[in-house]
């Protein structure tokens, strides 16, 4: 016995070799019952239900295969984001971060590998999400849409905003091109072209579609000197019927236009006034201290003013602005002064002054020298647009972001404030957001910092001193499950830059199930031709190759069960490729091994001298495949990504099959009789 127990702890070389082989089998034997568990158990339940025995502690757990979108179906969801408050340099950073985000979430969600991918469409960023096997789309819209937007924000002191230089040069070459598309149609139009055809086909202008989405060519509302003044100045010099030799100009773009209709709307009055207001009253500037002080002195004016010396009386007694013009209001319409001075003006005749009105602004004397009818008029238009710097720029806001954000969150949890005990959400950053949050709080001391959850100020804490430890709190009254779902939600984690669901789609598995069915087909089809051929190239060590490369395909499918990985199309095809690169290695192997044969060796070391000589190139050719996985793990997509990581664990556990299980084969099967039939090793 003690002989016995000897031998089992210190083999001989030809029972390490016995060793190993056994190992290699009670090792395919679990990597079986992790592959065909769901067999495993039936065969269990057919032999308890035959014998009434019960095996269920026999039974082993069931892993299934991770399969992705291209196979499983899902959901398809794509994002745009605002990178509006992000500098240009940082947005694809930004994106990443929220790619990062995203991934996580879903992934805490039971959903392995989803695919998200940044893309830039023109100045657009989007997001592509596919989440396999989430066919509920609300389900995940939910997972996504749910995750909080976390800004940290301080006081913009500066709301003045200006235009890089590469906005600039896009906003003069954009208003350059306008121009000369203008110029264009100009000329088109003054060479005989159709202005309601060319109307149709250029102008820019929303307004030239009806309700039912039909083309107006170019007919405008009525226009007048309040609501388009340009245009209806340059309709009076036209006249009716009358088309524009040049651009006109305003703050929307160029118009081209011709004088259509026209009406008469009623009247706009020419008038001087004398004001003479008193201390206390909007935008007076006088001597005069009292309403009573004033009203003496419009009364002395009144007594003395008359329609020829009323110009020489403003410029001498009124305090209004229009006094240096001897009180010269100029042409004006209804609506476009205070109501009492405008029934006064209009009731008056040409040539009259008027009795004392007394507005908000003092007491008046209104002098009316002229009227004239008020025209609108209907034009056929083209316009193309022009921007300006607010087309480009949003709006100046109260608050401008920090580098702090959601990313630099480590953990959320739910604490108690100790003076009123309701729930708050304590934060604690990492390392950098530590740094940010100190610099931040140091710069902001007896100032607001705001915190901002979804685009909304929930928290806006005037900052005492530094804040060194890289905490911050959350308190929003919120109840004890808000605060808790909060926290959660954080924890699942908060993105660095707003997004918004643009499309989204659910994705059938039935074009993916019959991609498998076909890549099945074509890598059993190849598995057994490649079988075929190393069997009748390298008869014996060729069938001994063919055993380790069924183990090698055993093994590394329980390997996919076991961490889970996630196979999609690409990923399949990573793996057929790992299976020509174990072949490959065998290959090399079997080729030294029959020129050592060739040479006469003895058996045994032809088979050392063949794996140790196949060595090296094995080697150098795995290891720069390998490389170039980790490349392509690193710097690609989530597609490539798979393809890369089914092909990294399939080489190496190629290497392992070509090297430990093919060698210890050989070394079972070895015997000095084969020796005498050299055609089973090396053919004739």
């Amino acid at each position: 016995m003690s002989q016995f127990i000897n031998k089992f702890i210190h083999p001989s070389d030809r029972g390490k070799v016995y060793w190993v082989f056994f190992s290699i089998i009670i090792l395919t034997l679990i990597a079986c019952l992790i592959d065909f568990g769901k067999y495993y158990n039936k065969a269990i339940d057919f032999v308890s239900s035959k014998s009434q025995v019960k095996l269920n502690m026999l039974k082993v757990k069931e892993l299934p295969f991770h399969q992705g979108l291209d196979l499983l179906g899902g959901t398809y969801l794509m994002y745009q984001a605002d990178v509006s408050d992000v500098p240009e340099k940082d947005r694809r950073s930004a994106l990443e971060g929220v790619r990062d985000v995203i991934e996580k979430r879903v992934n805490a969600f039971g959903v392995s590998e989803p695919v998200v991918q940044v893309n830039k469409s023109g100045n657009q960023w989007r997001l592509i999400v596919e989440l396999a096997g989430i066919k509920d789309i609300k389900k995940a819209i939910d997972m996504i849409g749910k995750t909080p937007l976390l800004q940290f924000k301080e006081e913009n002191t500066n709301p003045v905003q200006t235009l890089t230089k590469k906005q600039k040069k896009e906003l003069e070459q954009y208003n350059k091109n306008a121009k000369k598309k203008a110029i264009r149609i100009l000329g088109n139009l003054l060479s005989g072209g159709d202005l309601e055809a060319l109307a149709n086909k250029y102008t820019e202008d929303a307004n030239n579609l009806t309700k039912d989405g039909k083309k107006k060519g170019g007919v405008t509302n009525w226009i007048n000197k309040n609501n388009y003044p340009i245009l209806y100045q340059k309709a009076n010099e036209l006249g009716l019927n009358q088309t524009t030799k040049d651009l006109v100009k305003t703050p929307e773009g160029y118009n081209i236009f011709r004088v259509i209709k026209q009406r008469n709307h009623g009247k706009e009055i020419k008038v001087k006034h004398i004001l003479i207001c008193w201390q206390g009253l909007k935008r007076c500037k006088s001597k005069y201290k009292t309403k009573q002080e004033a009203k003496k002195e419009i009364e002395m004016i009144k007594s003395l003013v008359t329609k020829n010396n009323f110009s020489k009386m403003a410029k001498k007694f009124s305090n209004g602005p229009s006094a240096a013009n001897g009180g010269e209001l100029g042409w004006f319409s209804k609506g476009m002064m205070v109501p009492k001075f405008e029934q006064a003006a209009f009731s008056l005749k040409n040539g009259e002054i008027s009795n004392i009105v007394e507005t908000q602004f003092g007491f008046h004397l209104i002098y009316k020298e002229n009227e004239r009818p008020l025209k609108e008029y209907k034009l056929r238009k083209i316009l193309i647009k022009t921007k300006t710097k607010k087309d480009i720029l949003p709006p100046p806001s109260h608050w401008k972001n920090t580098k702090l954000s959601g990313k630099h969150l480590e953990d959320a949890e739910v604490t108690f404030n100790s003076k009123t005990g309701l729930p708050e959400v304590s934060l604690r950053f990492n390392s950098e957001g530590k740094k940010l949050f100190a610099d931040i709080t140091t710069r902001n001391v007896k100032k607001v910092v705001a915190i901002f959850l979804d685009g909304q100020p929930i928290s806006t804490p005037v900052v005492q001193e530094p804040i060194k430890d890289g905490r911050a709190v959350i308190s929003g009254r919120f109840t004890l499950a808000e605060a808790r779902a909060l926290a959660q939600r954080l924890n699942a984690g908060a993105l660095p830059v707003p997004i918004k669901l643009v499309s989204q789609r659910t994705i059938g598995a039935s074009l993916g199930m019959e991609s498998v069915k076909k890549s099945i087909n074509a890598g059993l089809l190849g598995l057994i031709l490649v079988m075929i051929f190393m069997l009748v190239v390298y008869r014996l060590p060729g069938l001994l190759a063919d055993f380790a490369l069924i183990i090698y395909g055993i093994l590394l499918l329980a390997i996919f069960k076991i961490f889970s990985f996630t196979l999609t199309l690409s990923g399949i095809a990573g793996l057929v490729l790992s299976i020509g690169m174990a072949v490959d290695a065998n290959v090399l192997i079997f080729e030294r091994f029959k020129e050592e044969i060739r040479l006469n060796k003895p058996l045994s070391l032809a088979i050392d001298e063949g794996f140790k000589r196949a060595w090296p190139s094995i080697r150098d050719g795995n290891i720069s495949t390998l490389i170039t996985c980790l490349i392509l793990m690193t710097f690609t997509s989530s597609i490539v990504k798979g393809f890369a990581v089914i092909l990294f664990i399939g080489v190496l556990v190629s290497m392992f099959s070509a090297i430990i299980i093919t060698k210890n084969f050989l070394d079972i099967f070895y015997s000095k009789k084969f020796e005498k039939y050299k055609w089973l090793l090396i053919g004739k």
